[in-house]
């Protein structure tokens, strides 16, 4: 039975695989970004009308977040994926010359942003089938991993990761499961043309993981194979 996906950063990336290939196995798809109305994702909403709902969401703002919400107020939501991200900046991210200003940023799209999503469409994700919540993290955030280099993006990621658990377990009660996810090293914008996967392959391969994902995943970090990922 076609579900209905909401996804961040829909307009490109990730964002816009997944959008693709949901739409191309026949579910139904509210594409969300600070633009939606031009480039690939327009086109992609103009050849299927009825399968991608755009949605203009600036996931930074109190105020878009707020006028989304009453524009999808009584819809259900199957899934919901956090997708929108920052890298920040490709110098002065490292441990003894930080840009702090751009770290601030970073955090208010990769931290706050999520949570702030979760909480303002959590009565959307109630209200549908699937009851998901994922959030694309990375592997670069785990502290396990015993990091070094781009304290920026790492930290976000580590802080992501900890504030959606803490909110999966808030929302355990509901029968709601809240899934993290590294998505690979991915082709896009961010990773950069020599990364080690094509955008569909990550994004067919975070659709099958999280299809297969319930209660039971709920509060994990896994890759978009379903691979455990040590915290």
């Amino acid at each position: 039975m076609p579900q209905t996906w909401m996804i961040t950063g829909a307009n490109r990336g990730i964002g816009l695989a997944l959008t693709m290939e949901l739409v191309r196995r026949g579910d139904h798809v509210v594409a969300a970004a600070r633009d939606p109305w031009g480039g690939a994702l327009a086109e992609l909403a103009a050849e299927h009308v009825a399968a991608v709902t755009p949605l203009e969401l600036d996931v930074t703002s109190d105020d878009s977040v707020a006028a989304a919400k009453a524009a999808l107020a009584g819809r259900p939501i199957d899934v919901l994926v956090n997708n929108a991200g920052l890298y920040g900046p490709r110098d002065r991210q490292g441990a003894l010359d930080t840009d702090f200003d751009a770290w601030r940023e970073v955090f208010e799209v990769n931290v706050y942003a999520p949570l702030r999503v979760a909480q303002a469409f959590l009565p959307n994700v109630e209200a549908g089938s699937g009851r998901k919540i994922a959030t694309i993290s990375s592997r670069m955030g785990s502290i396990g991993g015993n990091p070094s280099g781009s304290v920026v993006y790492r930290s976000s990621k580590a802080a992501v990761n900890m504030a959606m658990v803490v909110f999966g377990n808030a929302v355990r009660e509901h029968n709601i499961s809240v899934l993290l996810f590294h998505p690979g090293w991915v082709r896009t914008e961010m990773g950069g043309g020599g990364a080690d996967i094509a955008p569909s392959e990550s994004a067919g391969g975070l659709i099958a993981t999280i299809d297969a994902s319930g209660m039971a995943q709920t509060n994990s970090f896994r890759t978009w194979q379903g691979e455990t990922i040590p915290w």
